[in-house]
């Protein structure tokens, strides 16, 4: 039984793509790229040199052009705040007194307690503060 080069390049290419689903590198797609590529030209007729210099030009073409997009895409994502994270910076507003001692707030649409930044200040109730900090479960407030 003989089998054809163009087949022969196709397993490659599923083979180059087993560990691409495996790892999530997109080096072994770009490789698989470059193998079907390949077999295009050994379906076509070319010889050896031509269908592995395919591959090999095919393959460098991707990761040199592909990579450096794809790093500046991942790199260009903002950066999401969850948790306590997202809560610093917010605005909030005095339930009961804030002090240095204590009090409480509404931040997010849950009451929380809190106590102010500088222990000096005190936010009387109904007044809008900003949320600096969350020490534990008492929002530090300004």
């Amino acid at each position: 039984m003989d089998i054809d080069a163009w087949v022969w390049w196709l397993i490659g290419a599923v083979g180059l793509g087993i560990p691409l689903v495996l790892t999530a590198m997109p080096e072994f797609g770009m490789f698989a790229v470059g193998a079907v590529a390949a077999a295009v030209v050994a379906a076509l007729g070319g010889g050896i040199v031509a269908q592995v210099l395919v591959f090999v030009v095919v393959s460098v073409a991707l990761i040199a052009v592909v990579r450096p997009i794809a790093a500046r895409h991942r790199a260009d994502r903002p950066q999401l705040a969850t948790g306590i994270d997202a809560l610093k910076g917010r605005q909030a507003l005095v339930l009961e007194r804030v002090d240095g001692n204590g009090g409480r707030i509404k931040l997010a649409g849950e009451i929380w307690s809190a106590r102010a930044y500088d222990g000096e200040q005190s936010f009387e109730p109904g007044r809008q503060v900003d949320v600096v900090d969350i020490d534990g479960a008492t929002a530090v407030v300004m």
